[in-house]
Parts: C-alpha cells; sequence; structure tokens
C-alpha cells in the first residue's frame, strides 16, 4: 500500500508540475501559434505582391521563381525564429547553428552556387533569351533553355551543348540575334582576265533577287585581296540570324551557276601550283 500511494503521490507531482508549466507557458504557445498564423499569412500576401511587381516589369519566370522562392524561404526562417524566440528559447544559438549549417552546404556546392548565381544574373541582365543564336565558350548555337544552373544550346549540327551559367556570366558572348539581322561573309574567286564590273553585277542581281536577303544594308562585292591565282572578291549580303544558312549555301551555289552563265572566268592555278600538282 505504502508503494501504491508513493507512486500516486509521485504521478500527483508531476501532474502538479505539469499543470504549473501549462500555466505558465500556455500564454506565450498561444502568442506564439498566433504569430506563426498571422506571420504566415503575411508571406502569402508578400508572395503575392512581389509576384504582382516581377510580373509587371516582365521578368523572365525562371528568375521570377526563384525570387519568389527565395523571398518566402528567408521570410519564413525569421518566422520561425521569432516564434522560437517567443516560446522562451535561446535563438541566439539556434542562428549560430543555422549560419554554421549554411555556410558548410555552400562549401560544399561553391561551383554549384557560382553556377547558380550565373543563372540570376543572365536572366536578370538578359545578355541573351531563348530562340538567341549566339556564340559563348567556344560553342555557336540557338539558345533553346536558360536554367538557373546551365544554358542549353542547339549548334548549328543539331548537337545540344550544356554549358554551366558561371562560365557564361563571365566569359565573352557574342549574340547574333540583338540587332535582328546578320552579315554574310562568303568569298568567291575571280580571274584577273575576268570583268570586274560584270562580276560585280551578276554576284549583286544574285543577292537582290533572294527573298531572304535583307535591301538595307545593302548587298556589297568588294576586293578582298588579290593572290597567284586571281582576284578574292568579299561578296556580303545581310539577312535575318534565322536565315543565315540559307543564304550562306544559296548566294554560294547561285553565284557560281550564275557567273559561269555570264561566262565569267574563275581563279586560275599558278604556274607554282600547276608544277606542285603534276609533281
Amino acid at each position: 500500500m505504502n508503494e501504491v500511494a508513493a507512486q500516486v503521490s509521485q504521478a500527483d507531482k508531476w501532474l502538479d508540475r505539469l499543470v504549473d508549466l501549462s500555466i505558465a507557458y500556455a500564454p506565450k504557445l498561444v502568442a506564439a501559434l498566433l504569430v506563426f498564423w498571422i506571420g504566415s499569412m503575411l508571406v502569402r500576401v508578400a508572395a503575392k505582391v512581389l509576384d504582382r511587381i516581377l510580373s509587371k516589369r516582365a521578368v523572365e519566370p525562371t528568375l521570377q521563381r526563384f525570387v519568389h522562392n527565395l523571398v518566402v524561404i528567408t521570410l519564413r526562417i525569421l518566422l520561425i525564429v521569432t516564434v522560437v524566440g517567443m516560446l522562451g528559447v535561446e535563438t541566439t544559438s539556434f542562428v549560430a547553428m543555422v549560419g554554421a549549417a549554411g555556410l558548410a552546404i555552400g562549401l560544399a556546392l561553391q561551383g554549384s552556387l557560382a553556377n547558380f548565381a550565373g543563372g540570376a544574373l543572365i536572366l536578370f541582365f538578359k545578355p541573351y533569351k531563348v530562340g538567341d543564336l549566339i556564340e559563348a565558350q567556344g560553342v555557336t548555337g540557338e539558345v533553346k533553355e536558360i536554367q538557373m544552373f546551365t544554358t542549353v544550346l542547339l549548334t548549328p549540327q543539331c548537337k545540344t551543348a550544356i554549358i554551366p551559367n558561371g562560365a557564361m556570366a563571365n566569359g565573352n558572348i557574342v549574340n547574333y540575334t540583338r540587332e535582328g539581322k546578320i552579315r554574310v561573309d562568303l568569298t568567291f574567286g575571280l580571274n584577273y582576265t575576268a570583268s570586274l564590273a560584270k562580276a560585280r553585277e551578276v554576284l549583286t542581281g544574285v543577292m537582290a533577287a533572294h527573298p531572304a536577303v535583307l535591301k538595307d544594308p545593302a548587298p556589297a562585292v568588294t576586293i578582298e585581296k588579290l593572290n597567284l591565282e586571281g582576284v578574292q572578291l568579299a561578296v556580303r549580303p545581310h539577312c535575318a540570324p534565322q536565315d543565315y544558312w540559307t543564304v550562306y549555301f544559296d548566294v554560294y551555289e547561285q553565284g557560281l551557276l550564275a557567273l559561269q552563265a555570264a561566262d565569267v572566268a574563275g581563279p586560275q592555278p599558278s604556274i607554282k601550283v600547276m608544277g606542285e600538282a603534276r609533281g
């Protein structure tokens, strides 16, 4: 009986202590829950306002999601720290622990974070966008995707190139699309005995007749250099970036056929080259 009485007495003490703790912490717990509920609502409202602002400023969707998530996570961490502090927990050590964990993660993911920051810079400053034809990191291709860590290019050979955004943000970028036109550099050979005026007339006519060649800037045919075989002509049509390869191959083929039809002689091998060929 004595043991039962002792156990009942101990249970009563624990129950009294629990009641005392409940009475002492109930107001803090209620206040903390209320602050957490109100804070969660304010975070959602702030996120919606931020989304409207970013949409009005025509920010890239990928960057919108990034900024949205970053702000929401930051506000929620601050809210949790505030609620924990209201419950009487020492927040200094809690914040220090979170900071140490963030530092460790940052060091472990240093390369990924550099690519992440590069992606944010690209989406914010927009040196290129999806659909642009660019040259970067030794690769030329059309931008198919701009992700947070990488940029995906489709090369003229139909190869997919995936380039880290850290390198893209810190390297040279040539954007062939931004101006809305691009110059096609072609070279034709001409015999020294051929008529330069006739060759220029024929090649200019070929470019003028091509539907993808722009009128402004006007196509040009100039002498690029003189060599042993003959005159080297620089043929320079302009076109839209998406028509580059069409103009490139068409003008070469149609220009050659037109020169042959006009009986304009092409370059002739030099004596040295002919001697080498015979040998």
